[in-house]
């Protein structure tokens, strides 16, 4: 197999239609503004009250069973070098069957995330700016990401470089003054490991109630992979970059919610839950700082994290649909830009309905509970894959590391609470439906795929 993946696509019996112009930085940029690095800005009350005030060892958690799963998407993506991330690697390494559900199931995630941040950003908005409506910054939101979509991945990764450049300086504006302030002793406040770790205050249920909020951190890593078709570099390219994504924002989280944790040890007496963390940045800053930090995420989520998302998002679809499991008009190119332009649009409407007729707690909910299913599902397609049809007897890469990303997630999963289940449930049996009528009563398989390639 030739190293460069724009040689491989044919052989899994695809057309390359799409530009590749992707870099490894250009693909660790995209996930880290997927991610963003200063999200834990928009969740942090949520998050910080959930765990006890430990809302170090919350994220710390999540990044342990997101890192054994980053590898194992680094490990599918060396594998079948193809867009459509979990859906196409689970349908090649485990079942096509499966491989429909697992896409369906992170549909969940993708086509609601995008809906999520927009609403979310538009609620801040409306709370500085009231004369504006909910739905004008939605519908500005929405048709800027859209048209910067639609021109190409291109100018898709211009824009990502320049807004997480502002994360940045942001994040390290807030870190540098919240040390400050702590380290003066500023309202009797000291650098402690309450927020790491608080032996009195721990429980188990806590550490899986508090990750279920925190992983919402972390969903975007994944999103990496839906861009195999448009980089260049070779297959371990989009495995390197997706590892390196999540250590790196990880570390970003970490320290920032350490920092708010110790200059502001009252966790339970926020006067708004919902912006905390603004609440914390104006004491240890000033009000100069709150509003930067507000800017900043509204500008992350509803801009940059939307825009990448959006553009997952849209390549999965495409990707479903060039394989007939949804509608063929789906995977339509664009003749100029070379990007899927009909399941970007398509997105920008279901983003704009949901946004209108969905609650931000129910969004992130169904969010969460998609990501990690598929997510439990793409762990044991490694073992599948490689333990069970390539009789790989590399134990630790193939076996042990996506068993315990498995482990840690099934955990986070068992204590979503139960409306989420049921919404989640739901979910599912439509998908099940779907398929059952795709493949004709479940009579004929779902794609017609090459699974005797060899990684």
């Amino acid at each position: 197999m030739s190293a460069n993946m724009g040689t491989s696509i044919e052989e899994f019996g695809y057309k390359q239609e799409l530009k590749r112009s992707l870099t490894f930085w250009d693909l660790l940029v995209y996930g880290l503004i997927f991610m963003v690095p200063i999200a834990p800005m928009g969740i942090y009350g949520q998050v910080v009250q959930t765990a006890n005030g430990m809302v170090v060892f919350a994220y710390f958690v999540g990044v342990v069973g997101m890192i054994f799963t980053a590898f194992s998407y680094s490990k599918m993506s060396e594998a079948f070098p193809v867009a459509g991330s979990a859906y196409a690697y689970v349908q090649r390494g485990w079942n096509p069957y499966v491989g429909f559900i697992a896409g369906w199931m992170i549909l969940l995630d993708y086509i609601l995330i995008p809906a999520l941040l927009y609403l979310v950003s538009a609620s801040w908005l409306t709370e500085l700016l009231p004369a504006v409506p909910t739905w004008g910054w939605l519908v500005i939101f929405i048709g800027i990401n859209t048209i910067v979509n639609i021109r190409g991945i291109e100018m898709t990764n211009k824009a990502n470089w320049v807004i997480l450049v502002f994360e940045v300086i942001t994040f390290v504006l807030f870190c540098v003054m919240a040390f400050a302030f702590v380290a003066a002793g500023k309202d009797h406040t000291a650098f402690t490991v309450a927020p790491i770790f608080n032996a009195p205050k721990f429980s188990f249920s806590m550490v899986g109630a508090a990750t279920s909020v925190a992983v919402l951190s972390f969903l975007g890593f994944d999103g990496i992979s839906t861009l195999s078709e448009e980089t260049v570099g070779g297959r371990k390219t989009v495995g390197k970059a997706t590892v390196w994504a999540l250590i790196i924002v990880a570390a970003f989280f970490m320290i920032m919610t350490y920092l708010a944790a110790v200059a502001y040890p009252h966790y339970m007496s926020f006067p708004d839950v919902n912006v905390a963390f603004y609440f914390v940045a104006q004491q240890v800053g000033g009000t100069w700082l709150k509003l930067l930090s507000l800017i900043a995420t509204v500008v992350a989520w509803g801009i940059a994290n939307a825009l990448a998302a959006q553009a997952a998002i849209s390549r999965l679809l495409f990707s479903m649909g060039r394989d007939k499991m949804l509608p063929a008009f789906l995977s339509k190119v664009h003749p100029k830009y070379k990007t899927p332009y009909a399941s970007t649009l398509l997105v920008a409407v279901v983003s704009l309905v949901v946004s209108l007729i969905m609650s931000i707690n129910n969004l992130s909910r169904l969010v969460n509970f998609g990501a990690l299913t598929t997510f439990m599902a793409l762990n044991l397609s490694v073992m599948i894959y490689f333990i069970g049809k390539k009789k790989s007897k590399r134990w630790w890469s193939h076996l042990i590391m996506p068993l315990i990303g498995f482990a840690v997630l099934l955990y986070v999963w068992l204590n979503f609470d139960r409306m989420t289940f049921i919404l989640g449930a739901v979910w599912f049996v439509i998908g099940l439906g779907v398929l059952a009528i795709s493949t004709k009563g479940f009579k004929k398989m779902p794609a017609e795929l090459d699974l005797d390639v060899s990684a």
